[in-house]
């Protein structure tokens, strides 16, 4: 479900460069799922670990230049405060947004349809700002990675409930 592997000729310290991918699989129609995941405001609401989406600029009519405040929270005692800009969006295939703020970095959601429902990739490629994240990360890399896959996982979970429920609803 998760890998987090430093890019072998990036430039930047990697220390605190993350690059996480996330796959998860749904019996729903890729419509349906992104009819979910775009409603980023919402996330609060099934997904465990978002404490808050506020939309700052709506971005245009398909949602690009959208710009987000969002803060997280998982099992380890800290939250994580960024902005994200939706720069791209393809619907219902892709969308991709750059974060700046606790983190800096591009996120991207792909969704591909399956033969019993999508599958749904998140890639999300970052570096930290916060110092004692950059100073503790030769120690704590493994634990940010368990955190984020925590996240990731309920985000999942929420994800699926909601999807059934609207299943059960048609």
């Amino acid at each position: 479900m998760l890998r987090n592997a430093p890019c072998p000729v990036c430039p930047y310290d990697h220390r605190r460069v993350y690059r996480f991918v996330t796959d998860w699989t749904f019996h729903a129609t890729p419509d349906e799922v992104w009819d979910e995941l775009m409603r980023a405001e919402e996330w609060p609401t099934w997904w465990k670990g978002v404490l808050s989406v506020d939309l700052i600029e709506p971005g245009d009519s398909d949602g690009v230049g959208a710009y987000r405040r969002m803060v997280w929270r998982s099992r380890l005692p800290y939250m994580l405060r960024f902005n994200s800009r939706t720069v791209a969006i393809d619907r219902p295939r892709c969308a991709e947004g750059v974060a700046d703020g606790d983190l800096n970095g591009v996120g991207r959601w792909t969704l591909t349809p399956t033969a019993t429902g999508t599958h749904v990739r998140y890639e999300w490629n970052v570096e930290t700002t916060k110092a004692w994240m950059r100073w503790f990360a030769p120690v704590a890399r493994p634990f940010f990675a368990w955190n984020h896959d925590v996240i990731m996982r309920w985000g999942y979970e929420g994800l699926s409930k909601r999807l059934a429920r609207r299943a059960t609803t048609r």
